[in-house]
């Protein structure tokens, strides 16, 4: 049940054909050595156009106004829970005061 499956030995890739006869008796000439390479940016130059720049600058005021609006959100959510628990906080203070009067 756990032991492997070895595939079966027929899929090897066939081997090479053996080069012609008449190949193996011409001399092999040596090719030139190549001359110096030109010195090439490891990276292409990114080229702005007015479309990207446009596609960027609105992309980043996208991001922007997103970041703004959960900052927001989470600024408003904790002042509302601020809000509460003040109000919480007033009315207790109210019903203790109360009891005490009372006794």
């Amino acid at each position: 049940m756990f032991t492997p499956k070895y595939p079966t030995p027929d899929t090897a890739p066939p081997p090479a054909a053996p080069m012609p006869a008449s190949a193996a008796n011409t001399p092999v000439t040596s090719a030139p050595a190549p001359g110096p390479v030109p010195q090439t940016p490891a990276r292409p130059t990114v080229q702005l156009t007015p479309g990207t720049a446009v596609a960027l600058v609105g992309g980043g005021t996208a991001v922007v106004l997103v970041v703004g609006a959960v900052l927001v959100s989470m600024l408003l959510a904790v002042a509302i829970t601020a809000m509460s628990v003040a109000l919480c906080a007033v009315v207790l203070r109210s019903l203790l005061s109360d009891v005490n009067k009372q006794r």
